[in-house]
């Protein structure tokens, strides 16, 4: 069985094969990693696209893109605008395939003048065993999936981006805020603003792990269990900020946070 650093050797081997390469960046330990070793395998030949989306929280695209400069990547910022597309909008179970085949449609715009350039997204190697609707969506594009096809794991991935300094080593796991409303909801931008706020005021509160679930009046909060008491302590004073959202009741879910729920 290879090492986590043979399967990052074979990694950047893969990746000077290509001429160019758009990677899609969205500020997550995967992506995060991939994108480095990109720039370390192809220097400015290694296009990293941000997706600036209302679906991404201001926050996590601000400190995307702080990182992206402090690494040196050339990094560019396009706009799929997927919610401009009623099946988006609808969330009929369909959501994540439409938004990413949004992202990779864009991401073609934007290499128009260099029609050469492969497209490649952070799936891993866990994801084989996940429902994921973008792995449709980056087929139909021929997009190439690099950390998936060195067989790279989470777990790995996490173990070499420390190694490289990569701040996201230790980041929690994010899904987009869409992820947030429950299949057959449907979306629009003031309620993905909602959503947004509310889980800024737990970012704000040193949570390290949290979801908020949107169901119309109720925001239902996940977090990890650990993290139990410390919302209990704190309970009046996000009772108060949480409401001045919008919502009219907060609950907990004493499930707690578990990665791959859904809303």
């Amino acid at each position: 069985m290879h090492t986590p650093y043979k399967k990052e050797q074979a990694l950047l081997r893969l990746l000077k094969e290509y001429e160019t390469l758009a990677v899609a960046y969205s500020g997550g330990v995967d992506s995060t990693y991939l994108a480095d070793c990109a720039k370390e395998a192809l220097g400015e030949h290694a296009i990293i696209l941000i997706a600036d989306t209302p679906s991404l929280p201001r926050s996590e695209l601000k400190e995307a893109i702080e990182l992206a400069q402090n690494r040196n990547w050339n990094l560019e910022i396009i706009y799929p605008k997927e919610y401009e597309n009623p099946a988006y909008l609808a969330n009929e179970g369909d959501r994540c395939f439409h938004c990413k085949d949004a992202l990779f449609k864009h991401m073609k715009y934007f290499l128009e003048a260099h029609p050469s350039t492969r497209l490649a997204y952070g799936a891993i190697e866990d994801d084989r065993t996940d429902h994921r609707p973008g792995t449709q969506a980056a087929s139909n594009h021929n997009a190439v999936a690099p950390l998936q096809q060195v067989l790279l794991h989470k777990s790995e991935i996490r173990q070499l981006s420390a190694l490289r300094g990569l701040p996201t080593a230790e980041k929690a796991s994010f899904a987009c805020l869409g992820s947030r409303f429950p299949t057959g909801t449907p979306i629009n931008l003031k309620k993905l603003s909602q959503v947004e706020a509310a889980e800024e005021i737990l970012r704000q509160h040193g949570y390290h792990q949290y979801r908020v679930r949107h169901h119309e009046e109720i925001c239902r909060i996940e977090i990890n269990v650990s993290d139990f008491q410390k919302l209990l302590n704190e309970r009046e004073s996000l009772l108060q900020k949480i409401k001045a959202t919008g919502y009219r009741y907060i609950t907990l879910d004493i499930s707690g946070y578990t990665t791959g729920s859904t809303a």
